[in-house]
This record gives structure tokens, sequence and C-alpha cells, in this order.
């Protein structure tokens, strides 16, 4: 195991709102506030969404197994949020629900939000915490820099 510690920075609420991109959205507020490393935790609703729920086999690199949905569910999630080279890189994992039907899993592509989605974003200072792409991965994985 690879760690870092850092202090607790700023605190963000924000509404994002009916036919917003959830995940370009976070980002924009990342990149306008200058928020480099983060935690953030997201309640609401998505219209329509992208996500995996596993990989085909547990190799490397993985080969995604991707499920949408256009039918408008529920959401619970908690991300992370890291820089690569000045853009934010978000790693969002939700359970979404419609009636008796739950999936869960991350959200990578489409994230267009119904009616509402509220977000709490802590930012974290100090870490040397990064995302940077790893080979062996074929994924943006978190890294640390001498800080």
């Amino acid at each position: 195991m690879k760690y870092s510690q850092g202090k607790v920075g700023r605190v963000f609420v924000a509404r994002v709102e009916d036919g917003d991109n959830l995940i370009e959205e976070i980002k924009k507020l990342a990149v306008t506030e200058k928020v480099e490393a983060g935690i953030f935790y997201v309640i609401g609703a998505l219209k329509d969404a992208a996500i995996v729920v596993g990989p085909e086999e547990c190799v490397l690199p993985p080969v995604p197994v991707w499920r949408e949905f256009s039918d408008g569910r529920e959401i619970v999630g908690i991300g992370t949020l890291f820089n690569n080279g000045g853009e934010p890189v978000l790693h969002l994992h939700g359970a979404f629900g419609r009636g008796d039907q739950v999936v869960m899993g991350c959200i990578r592509k489409l994230s267009e939000v119904y009616l509402v989605a509220e977000v709490i974003i802590t930012e974290l200072t100090g870490t040397g915490a990064v995302k940077e792409f790893e080979q062996e991965s074929g994924l943006k994985m978190l890294k640390f820099l001498p800080v």
C-alpha cells in the first residue's frame, strides 16, 4: 500500500440541475475553483447514464461490462477527484435504483441529471495525490508525487 497525508481544505455544495451532465459539471467546478484533489458525495436522480458494472474477467487490462439506462433512477454515490496534468479525473461509484431494481457501478460516460443532483465536495490539500495513466491497467490510476 502507498499513501500520503494531507489536510481538508474548502467544502463546496452544488446543485446540478435537470438536463446537466453530472460528471462534466463537477469537473467544471473543480477547474473553476482550482480543486486539485477531493472526495465528493452525490444524491439525486439521473435520467440517462452509462455505467461499468464490473470486468468481464479479472485480468489486466480489464474489459469493462457496460450497462446503460434512460428511465430515470435515484442515485446515491461517492467519488474521488484528482488532477491529471491540469485536468480533473473523477472516479464515481453509485447505486442507481428504480422501483425494486437497483444496480451499482462506476459512471464513466453519460450522466444526465433528472430534476436535481446535490453534490458536496470536500477538498484535500497537501497529499501529492494525482491520477496518471498506468500501462498495465490501461487506466488513470492514483499516484503520489513528492510534496
